[in-house]
């Protein structure tokens, strides 16, 4: 049984009744979807994470197996995200502009403690200052592996739309590596981590 179909044998498991299936399933995608939180909320990501496992539980019969249980896991993971930008935005009377505004524009104070080095803070310090939509798009994609496909469900957009954001991800985290203000030693180890990521399928 490939890794999907167990998913879904596990999710419909828990769904009916089954708690350790439930556990096992929640075990396998804990540390992916703390990674999720952590570029973008920080200290604030156990909560989310939380909040992301519990409404898994609560949306289980809306999920039919169309597309896969990651997607449907991550799309979930950037609703709870969202909503919490829309509760923590600086100016509340207007609701944000996810394909403009950054984590840095819309959280004061918005930091993260995900990795020790040096380079892995500037990584997710360049990472903050994408939109938001295209902040997740290149994060699920060279992080968590999820294809173009299942991107466009996570998003709720068409695949060439996924594909154009993630070429514009790549694009403004070079020049928000340029505008950082590091050492030349860091900047060179994060350019290489950008050089490894394979370019996108084109839009």
């Amino acid at each position: 049984m490939n890794a999907a179909a167990d998913d879904d044998a596990l999710f419909s498991a828990w769904m009916g009744g089954d708690r350790d299936a439930g556990s096992t399933l929640v075990e396998r995608h804990y540390d992916a979807i703390v990674r999720f939180f952590r570029t973008k909320a920080g200290d604030l990501s156990d909560d989310l994470v939380q909040r992301t496992f519990l409404a898994v539980a609560e949306a289980g019969d809306r999920y039919r197996g169309s597309a896969s249980f990651r997607a449907f896991l991550f799309g979930i993971a950037r609703n709870v995200f969202l909503e919490f930008l829309r509760t923590s935005v600086r100016d509340r009377q207007r609701d944000p502009d996810f394909g403009v505004s950054s984590v840095v524009d819309l959280r004061t104070g918005a930091s993260t403690r995900l990795g020790r080095q040096d380079e892995q803070r500037l990584l997710v310090t360049c990472l903050q200052q994408l939109p938001v939509d295209l902040q997740v798009a290149v994060e699920l994609y060279y992080w968590d592996a999820l294809s173009v496909p299942e991107l466009a469900e996570v998003q709720g957009v068409p695949e060439g739309t996924v594909k154009s954001r993630l070429f514009r991800a790549r694009t403004l985290l070079r020049e928000a590596l340029e505008r950082a203000e590091a050492a030349a030693a860091e900047k060179s180890v994060v350019a290489a981590v950008f050089e490894t990521w394979p370019p996108p399928p084109e839009a």
